[in-house]
């Protein structure tokens, strides 16, 4: 839809939409180079491991937000992941859109999901809960939401096409968003490295989020 209209309220949230979560991190204030790359939906052995092989290749650390079922499927690769220098978030147990679901059915999803992950940190699945549920996990987590949604997940996109939303969108402090998942996989595993590439040219440094502060 972003594309199609030239609007790309998709790949970067609007004022409006930053406004119903006082408090969640959606980027690090200042004009210095820094973003914060990070992966949801895993993790996957389709995926995960290609994503920290090419991380590796380039020096560069991520955070990991986690889906709770698929750790207790493959939980080597949560532990492979935290070897490899990165950080892990929560993307709930049953990746549930709070929106709809009962806040007792989300938040309990939520703490199952901390449990296996042991973070702070929490994003949830399509960017979206209710402010009322924001509200109450900001007692006990750092929400982390997103500046730019690289998209990588849409059929309708190339790998070019998720390359070219980091260029045009990109900016100091930016949290990015790609996904270690099988749906992304065909575009993501040539526009990951591109994206990585392109961004260390222009000067930009990859740092993790941390559960406090910036």
């Amino acid at each position: 839809m972003g594309r199609r209209f030239g609007i790309r309220i998709i790949e970067r949230p609007p004022r409006l939409f930053r406004a119903l979560f006082p408090g969640a991190f959606f980027r690090a204030p200042g004009e210095e180079r820094r973003v914060y790359l990070t992966f949801d939906d895993g993790p996957v052995p389709e995926a995960t491991p290609l994503v920290l092989d090419i991380l590796d290749r380039y020096g560069v650390k991520a955070t990991f937000f986690m889906v709770g079922q698929n750790v207790e499927r493959y939980p080597h690769l949560l532990e492979e992941v935290r070897r490899r220098g990165h950080a892990v978030g929560n993307h709930t147990l049953h990746h549930l859109q709070g929106a709809k679901v009962s806040t007792r059915r989300y938040l309990l999803d939520v703490e199952r999901c901390a449990g296996l992950t042991g973070s702070r940190l929490f994003r949830p699945p399509h960017g979206w809960l209710r402010p009322s549920q924001a509200k109450t996990l900001r007692r006990k987590y750092r929400l982390v939401m997103y500046d730019l949604v690289t998209r990588d997940y849409s059929r309708r996109l190339s790998a070019e096409d998720v390359l070219d939303n980091v260029r045009s969108l990109v900016r100091p402090g930016s949290v990015i968003v790609f996904h270690d998942s099988i749906k992304s996989l065909p575009r993501m595993k040539d526009a990951l490295p591109a994206a990585i590439d392109w961004l260390l040219s222009e000067g930009y440094r990859f740092l993790t989020i941390p559960e406090e502060g910036y």
